[in-house]
């Protein structure tokens, strides 16, 4: 009798344990079938990216300024040096504000403040990019009477802004009570308490929400059409017209000439790899700073 039902309890045990096997060769079969369709699109779109635009890519594209229609050769070098000014300035506003509204988020905001900041942060994420960047020409280019990098940097900025508060307050909340309560009990103030500690230990996430904020506005024409308005020249004049590359990408696909069609492919292509190798140096160099602070 005992050996029968040992005999049944260890059937059960091993049906059981096949279930869970099952279950759990299901479980990994979808989470990595989910990786792969999130992956293939961005495969797709690059592969597609270089296909369409490496013809066009050479040395004379990188370096040298867009030449006049039915003109041979030429390129985006002064878009790409654009582009780098005006996200330059767009981080130099945006980042520290976007940070700092974030810690006030996570360690004062508490109250009607806070939830009013929240709020407008999280409108600010939905508003269309074009919609931001008529407000910035009302803001800046009228005042000032003429486009320029600053004008667009701007326009960038305030689309930042939200993506990186928002961010910074769920890193910062991220970190433990005890970790605050270890710097009180040692008599450390707290605001000095947020700076060094509670922020540096949350700086992984928030360098990542900065990243994501910086991919997002890197590909952005609409606030540029209305801010920077483009150029064909060299310039790095903040108060001036400044070219950028999705500016020259757009004027570039929509214009009837083959010649621009496949300098715009070749332009896509650099905007995206410029766009990967900044965010991949940064955290790179962050990762390694924070590895050089814990040890």
């Amino acid at each position: 009798m005992s050996r029968a039902m040992t005999l049944k309890a260890s059937q059960a045990d091993l049906s059981v344990s096949l279930w869970r096997r099952a279950i759990d060769l299901l479980a990994t079969f979808a989470a990595g079938s989910a990786v792969v369709l999130v992956l293939l699109p961005l495969g797709a779109v690059f592969g597609y990216l270089v296909y369409k635009g490496i013809g066009s890519l050479n040395w004379a594209f990188l370096s040298q300024t867009p030449k006049p229609v039915g003109e041979a050769g030429g390129g985006m070098a002064n878009a790409i040096a654009g582009s780098a000014l005006i996200l330059g300035i767009a981080s130099v506003i945006g980042v520290p504000v976007g940070i700092g509204a974030g810690v006030y988020l996570a360690e004062y905001g508490r109250n009607r403040l806070g939830d009013l900041i929240r709020f407008t942060a999280d409108v600010l994420n939905g508003v269309p990019s074009i919609v931001i960047g008529i407000v910035a020409y009302g803001i800046v280019v009228l005042r000032q009477r003429h486009f320029s990098a600053l004008a667009g940097g701007v326009a960038l900025a305030i689309m930042m802004i939200p993506t990186i508060t928002r961010a910074t307050e769920e890193m910062v909340l991220l970190v433990p009570t005890a970790v605050r309560e270890a710097a009180y009990g040692l008599g450390v103030s707290r605001w000095r308490t947020t700076i060094s500690i509670t922020l540096r230990t949350a700086m992984s996430g928030v360098i990542t929400g900065v990243m994501l904020a910086f991919a997002r506005v890197a590909g952005e024409t609409a606030p540029l059409l209305f801010t920077a308005f483009g150029n064909t020249y060299w310039n790095w004049n903040m108060n001036q017209p400044t070219a950028a590359l999705p500016l020259q990408i757009f004027v570039y696909a929509i214009s009837p000439f083959d010649e621009w069609h496949r300098q715009a492919w070749a332009g896509a292509l650099v905007l995206i790899v410029l766009i990967v190798v900044s965010v991949s140096a940064v955290r790179l160099v962050a990762g390694r700073g924070m590895l050089k602070g814990s040890s």
